[in-house]
């Protein structure tokens, strides 16, 4: 334990890194949050504001660790970033409760602790799977490192991080405030990976590159898998390591998650784990102070195992060129040697039975059409899974799926394992969107998962193809896909639709379909500032043809990103009050102009038949696609 003066004499960020210089091995206290929730605090509150409206519990932890034997205090900011924050309306708070945070540490260590300034994750994923820019996270990380190293934290502890390029921004972001000593802790699963498939191999040698003063692990999981990991992890480095394992995995007892690992198990494993090598334990979720009183005894009898110094090796690259985009698909090999495409949008069946869905792609196949794409659940309704229908649709020769993929309804880890059996299923044509909310279809209960958006899942997509995962891991031979993701000329936002666009791209996309178009002056606007942002992929464009008025007012009143002007909707209302059929045929005739129009400035065409009604999309080609589409359709009839 540190003299009763050194508070007085030594400044704060000197007194930890005289723990690092004295060979001893040193105890942080134990959980935070598992222990408010067991004290009777609520899962929905904020804990990091209970800094303000409850500080004498905060306290009375902080003082039961203490008392227990803790040598170093984790303030109860774990959560107090911006982003973080926001969620209670208390995102302009964040200096408050973080300064807060340490006094109150401060005020139950005395002289007997030191106190390290906690700070998680954001809780939003950042770039390239997520929408928040590195620079962005940075600064959010700059904030909370600032008010902790004001307020006189002595350390600040990353901790629980799944994203290498978080905790590296988190890191730099602690640097650019002050000069207290960073420790960094990742959080691995059961077999040593990141929420990224993240190897401690790939992993340290950015944390180290980024100047973290001390690295290790914490959470996810208990203290027998974190001493195999140290196998991996003491090997890499020469800097002191800190292991915080949870009490055991979780269990669920009368509805609540409790951590059954007793105090002398976590003893046991304290013990071994300092004799390897590590010079800091602590414990995560589960552990409470009488768990640290038995931690603490582990502690004070042993010194760190001895450890060569090594020099920190940076993981190789390993992806590997993707195939050649005219080798991946036929839908591939005409955007890529500049020709024009024609597809067709009709939606899955909403039973088990596909003959129906069949005989329409039979009869697009038979008129020439490219492709079929297929919509994944569009305007959140429950219909046949999309890569089922479109491995479906590719069984049928002559014609090929574009298969919409969405963010909504899987995590990352999900839509990993989707697009590695879509790959073996031998479907290649992506178009990567982030998906209707579930409260725009019947179901508004349905949850949403949005882990991440299509900028993220274009980026997934593009490692794929260069043969590794999202840790940069190799997956073997590398998938074929041809990236499409969605644009829309219409949107209410130009500059941030113009924005996102760019980011699509830049994350590897290769072609794009745009929303449907009623308005050619807004897709000359959109593709002329495309152009002098140089975001030259090729672009296809979406036409619907209307077939009555009530179907133009609700495109243009209730379904998002789609705007038809008022004199489209006068020519509908003039055909429809002549009969249906009239407003069918101007409909037809209002997107048949529109591809008269638009067809030298773009790639292709995208049409969708309204209703499932495939006659109407064929309508709209007849005569107007370069190589005289029917004859085309004509002679892969004829040849079988």
């Amino acid at each position: 334990m540190m003299g009763s003066s050194s508070h007085t004499k030594t400044a704060p960020g000197n007194r930890f890194r005289e723990l690092l210089a004295d060979g001893r091995p040193h105890l942080f206290d134990g959980a935070m949050g598992t222990e408010l929730y067991a004290r009777g605090v609520l899962p929905h509150r904020c804990f990091d504001e209970l800094n303000l409206s409850g500080p004498n519990l905060v306290i009375a932890i902080h003082r039961d660790y203490v008392k227990a034997g803790a040598e170093i205090l984790e303030t109860n900011t774990y959560g107090a970033n911006r982003v973080k924050l926001a969620v209670f309306g208390l995102e302009g708070r964040v200096g408050e409760i973080n300064q807060r945070g340490v006094d109150l540490a401060r005020k139950a260590a005395g002289e007997a602790a030191l106190v390290a300034g906690a700070i998680g994750p954001l809780g939003v994923r950042v770039e390239p799977f997520g929408p928040t820019a590195l620079e962005e996270a940075r600064e959010i990380f700059v904030e909370q490192a600032a008010a902790l190293a004001e307020a006189g934290a002595d350390v600040i502890v990353l901790e629980t991080f799944g994203c290498q390029s978080e905790m590296v921004q988190a890191i730099l972001g602690v640097k650019a405030v002050c000069d207290l000593p960073v420790v960094a802790q990742m959080t691995v699963d059961q077999e040593l990976r990141t929420t990224y498939g993240n190897a401690p191999e790939q992993f340290v040698p950015h944390l180290v590159e980024a100047g973290a003063d001390v690295l290790g692990l914490n959470c996810s999981i208990g203290p027998a898998t974190m001493f195999r990991a140290l196998d991996h992890l003491l090997p890499l480095t020469d800097r002191k390591i800190s292991i915080q394992p949870n009490a055991g995995l979780p269990r669920e007892v009368q509805g609540r998650k409790t951590y059954t690992a007793p105090a002398d198990y976590m003893a046991k494993y304290a013990g071994r784990l300092i004799r390897k090598g590590v010079s800091f334990v602590g414990g995560c979720c589960g552990t409470t102070p009488a768990h640290t009183q038995r931690m603490s005894d582990a502690v004070r009898s042993l010194a760190p195992g001895r450890r060569a110094r090594v020099q920190v090796p940076h993981s190789p690259k390993v992806q590997t060129p993707p195939v050649p985009l005219a080798e991946r698909s036929a839908w591939g090999r005409k955007i890529a040697q500049g020709e024009q495409v024609a597809s067709v949008e009709i939606v899955p069946p909403r039973g088990v039975d596909p003959e129906e869905m069949l005989d329409q792609v039979r009869q697009l196949r038979d008129a020439g059409v490219d492709a079929v794409n297929v919509p994944d659940g569009p305007r959140a309704q429950m219909r046949m899974g999309v890569l089922a229908t479109s491995s479906l649709i590719d069984r049928v020769k002559g014609i090929e799926s574009v298969a919409h993929y969405t963010c909504r309804d899987r995590n990352l880890l999900g839509m990993l394992s989707d697009l590695l059996g879509a790959h073996a299923l031998g479907i290649r044509n992506l178009l990567l969107v982030t998906g209707d909310p579930p409260k725009m279809g019947p179901y508004p209960e349905a949850t949403a998962v949005f882990d991440i958006d299509s900028i993220g899942l274009t980026n997934l997509v593009r490692r794929l193809n260069h043969g590794v995962d999202p840790g940069e891991n190799p997956i073997g031979e590398p998938t074929r896909f041809v990236i499409g993701v969605g644009a829309n000329p219409g949107s209410v936002d130009l500059e941030f639709e113009l924005q996102r666009f760019y980011w699509k791209v830049d994350a590897g996309a290769e072609y794009a379909i745009t929303q449907p178009v009623f308005d050619v002056e807004q897709l000359w606007d959109f593709l002329r500032e495309l152009d002098a942002r140089q975001l030259g992929i090729p672009i296809v464009a979406g036409l619907w043809p209307l077939v009555s008025l009530r179907n133009a007012e609700f495109l243009a009143n209730e379904v998002p990103g789609i705007h038809v002007p008022k004199r489209v909707i006068d020519r509908m209302r003039r055909a429809t009050e002549k009969s249906r059929e009239h407003g069918i045929q101007e409909g037809i005739q209002i997107a048949r102009e529109t591809w008269c129009q638009i067809r030298s400035e773009v790639q292709g065409i995208q049409v969708s038949a309204p209703f499932g009604r495939v006659d109407l999309a064929l309508a709209v080609f007849k005569g107007e696609l370069p190589g005289d589409l029917h004859a085309r359709g004509a002679e892969k009839a004829a040849s079988g």
